[in-house]
């Protein structure tokens, strides 16, 4: 499967550390993420992440078009609702993302709670529906 990864500033710490516990899953997957975050995956899993442009730059769109293309199955978009999203761009690209997955019926976590189950699910074999997809 292939999942893809965005985390807000506030969050990337949190990604980081979603990603180290739960790397024995991630491993067995294609793993995509907007610039910085998955440098920062990258380095604190050892994991391999093929990397977007930075998020404010394009990454976030580059994301979104591969929701739409049907190219992701699973996205964890780590979002801090505290912040103030610092363009209108910005903005509507990150609700791009989110509404490319709501209209292509692709899992997304926008919090860890919601993150550890899908992982959990994707390791018992839960989100093989999406292979339909494909």
């Amino acid at each position: 499967m292939k999942i893809g990864f965005i985390a807000n500033d506030a969050k990337k710490k949190l990604m980081q550390n979603c990603c180290i516990a739960y790397r024995q899953i991630l491993s067995r997957h294609d793993l995509y993420a907007t610039g910085t975050t998955g440098r920062l995956i990258q380095e604190a899993s050892g994991l391999t992440v093929h990397k977007f442009l930075e998020g404010h730059v394009g990454g976030e769109q580059q994301m979104s078009t591969m929701v739409e293309q049907n190219l992701l199955d699973l996205v964890l978009f780590f979002r801090d609702p505290e912040s103030t999203v610092s363009t209108k761009n910005e903005l509507s690209d990150l609700s791009k993302v989110i509404r490319m997955c709501d209209l292509h019926n692709v899992p997304l976590a926008t919090n860890i709670a919601t993150a550890e189950i899908l992982l959990k699910a994707l390791e018992r074999g839960d989100l093989d529906w999406r292979e339909m997809y494909h």
